[in-house]
């Protein structure tokens, strides 16, 4: 496994799984979702509070490439680095299945900043996260 910024484990859900057994592919979005927002938390950053001071990070695009199923209950985890470039601030996430490390799903999550409602360069959120870019 590659150095990582963040990670954070998980566990799947039965109610997650498929027909054929396996998490549903739209769900892995969730875990990856979930992974950067607990990040923001634990840094003391609030998503409520940007939007409160007209500060809104949306998603502008993601590719999500699956490799290995995970399944109900299982343990996993959900690993990231963040990079910017220009306006978009990139995400590259990578969700591991921790009983044995298979590499489940690569993914890259771009994110942007409107400040209300009108497209910016990110200045403010890239002082905020200068440490990790």
């Amino acid at each position: 496994m590659k150095k990582y910024l963040y990670t954070l484990e998980m566990e799947t859900r039965d109610y997650e799984c498929d027909i054929q057994g396996i998490v549903n592919n739209a769900n892995y979005q969730h875990y990856l979702e979930a992974t950067r927002h607990k990040w923001l938390q634990s840094e003391g950053f609030s998503f409520q509070k940007w939007h409160e001071e007209g500060l809104d990070m949306v998603v502008s695009e993601v590719t999500i490439k699956y490799r290995t199923p995970l399944r109900g209950q299982e343990a996993f985890l959900s690993c990231f680095n963040v990079r910017r470039e220009g306006v978009r601030f990139i995400f590259d996430q990578d969700i591991y299945r921790k009983s044995d490390g298979k590499l489940c799903v690569s993914a890259t999550l771009s994110s942007v900043l409107l400040v209300n409602g009108v497209l910016d360069r990110g200045d403010r959120i890239a002082e905020l996260f200068a440490q990790y870019l």
